[in-house]
C-alpha cells in the first residue's frame, strides 16, 4: 500500500508528540508513527520527570537555550492542559569546601543562559530548609519542578490529534529513499505501507541513528555514532525527610547520585552511570552499594537496606565513555542537504523539559 502526506514524524515519545502537534497546528497534514503499542515507552518513559531550570549546560549550546525556553513554555502548558506539575525547586549542594567552586560555576552559567533566580544557601539556611541535608553550601533553584510525564504525553497527543495529525502505533519505520521531489518511507506493521512525504522529522530516539542510516540518498557522513549509556535508579522505602530535590555539586563529567521526587512524595535516587552495547533494562540489586556511599554525603541519615531498585534509563549519547559529551544535533537542510527533512540526534536530558521549544526549532528548520 502506498500513501502521499505532507509530513511524517517518526517517534512517539515526548518530542515526537510535540513535533507532530506543532506541525499539525500550522495546518500541516501529519502522520505521527511509533513502533510501540502506545507513546512515550523508551527515553520519554525513562526519566526522573524533573523540569529542569537550564543550569548546567554550556552557554548558547541548543540544550541550554532550549531549556529555558521550553521550561517557560512546559509550565504554560501543563497550567492550560491540566497536567500535574509542580515547582518544587531544588537544592545544590557542596558537601565540602573543596566543592564550593563548583556551585560558584553553576550559578554563573546559569546567569548567563537566563537562569536569574538561583539563591545561596549558608549551611544554616540550606538546613532550614531540609533538616536532614548534610553540606556547607548550597544553591536553591526554584524554578525546578516535577511533571507526571504520563499525562504531559497524553496531553500532547490530544493536543496533535485535535489539531488533524493522526497517531499510529505499531508502525515501525524501517528505512526508505531520498528522492528529487519527496522522500519515501517504508513502513512495517500489520499493514505494510509505503508512505511519500515532503517532510520527514526523524525523532526516533534510540533508533534515530538506524533510521537515519536507513535512508537511500542521505550522506552516510552526517550521521553520528550512538552510544549506550544506563543509568540506574533505586527508589526509598518508606517516606523521605526532603520536601526539595536534593542535587550534589557536580565533577566535570557527571551530576551525581541525587534525590528526585514525583508527584505522590516518593523519594528515588540516581542515576549512576554504565556504558552498555545493548538495551538491557535490568537494574542490579548489587549496584545499591555504591548508591549508598554517594547519597550519605548529603543525607548521613539513609538508613541501611532502605533503597530498591526501580528502574533504568538508556541515553543515546553521540560520544563513548571518557570523551566531552557533545551537544544536541538537530540536522535540518542546511546540515545535509535534503530538503524537508530534520534529524534529532543524541536528545537526552533536559529533552523533556525542552520539548515545546525543540518542536519550535524543528519547524523552523522545516521552513
Amino acid at each position: 500500500m502506498s500513501e502521499a502526506v505532507d509530513s511524517v514524524v517518526v517517534g512517539a515519545g515526548v518530542i515526537g508528540l510535540a513535533i507532530a502537534g506543532r506541525l499539525a497546528r500550522d495546518g500541516r497534514e501529519v502522520i505521527l508513527l511509533e513502533s510501540a503499542e502506545t507513546f512515550g515507552t523508551g527515553i520519554s518513559s525513562r526519566n526522573s520527570e524533573v523540569i529542569h531550570a537550564g543550569l548546567y549546560y554550556n552557554a548558547g549550546s541548543l540544550k541550554a537555550r532550549l531549556c529555558v525556553d521550553g521550561k517557560a513554555r512546559l509550565y504554560e502548558f501543563c497550567r492550560s492542559h491540566g497536567v500535574a506539575h509542580r515547582r518544587i525547586g531544588k537544592l545544590i549542594v557542596a558537601t565540602r569546601d573543596a566543592e564550593v567552586a563548583a556551585l560558584e560555576a553553576i550559578k554563573s552559567k546559569a546567569e548567563v543562559n537566563g537562569v536569574m533566580d538561583l539563591a545561596w544557601l549558608d549551611r544554616a539556611a540550606a538546613r532550614k530548609l531540609e533538616p536532614a541535608i548534610a553540606c556547607v553550601a548550597a544553591l536553591l533553584s526554584p524554578s525546578t519542578g516535577i511533571v507526571d510525564a504520563h499525562g504531559l504525553m497524553l496531553a500532547l497527543q490530544g493536543e496533535a490529534e485535535a489539531a488533524g495529525a493522526s497517531v499510529v502505533f505499531r508502525a515501525p519505520a524501517q528505512g526508505g529513499a531520498i528522492e528529487d521531489d519527496s522522500i519515501l518511507l517504508n513502513v512495517s506493521g500489520a499493514q505494510p505501507m509505503t508512505l511519500r512525504c515532503q517532510r520527514l522529522v526523524n525523532a526516533a530516539g534510540l533508533g534515530a541513528q538506524p533510521l537515519a542510516r536507513a535512508l537511500r540518498g542521505l550522506d552516510p557522513r552526517t550521521v553520528p555514532p550512538l552510544y549506550y549509556s544506563k543509568g540506574n535508579y533505586f527508589s526509598l522505602m518508606g517516606k523521605t525527610p526532603f520536601a526539595h530535590l536534593v542535587y550534589p555539586a557536580p565533577d566535570d563529567t557527571w551530576l551525581g547520585v541525587h534525590l528526585t521526587l514525583d508527584l505522590g512524595g516518593r523519594a528515588r535516587f540516581g542515576p549512576d552511570v554504565e556504558w552498555v552495547d545493548r538495551l538491557d533494562y535490568a537494574v542490579d540489586p548489587a549496584r545499591a552499594d555504591s548508591f549508598y556511599e554517594a547519597i550519605r554525603r548529603y543525607w548521613p541519615g539513609l538508613p541501611d537496606g532502605a533503597l530498591q531498585p526501580a528502574y533504568c534509563g538508556i541515553r543515546p549519547k553521540l560520544t563513548p565513555a571518557g570523551v566531552t559529551a557533545l551537544d544536541w544535533m538537530i540536522q535540518g537542510p542546511a546540515a545535509h542537504g535534503v530538503p524537508g527533512l530534520v534529524n534529532l540526534y543524541g536528545i537526552e536530558s533536559p529533552g523533556l523539559t525542552s520539548s515545546l521549544a525543540i518542536a519550535e526549532e524543528v519547524a523552523r528548520l522545516l521552513d
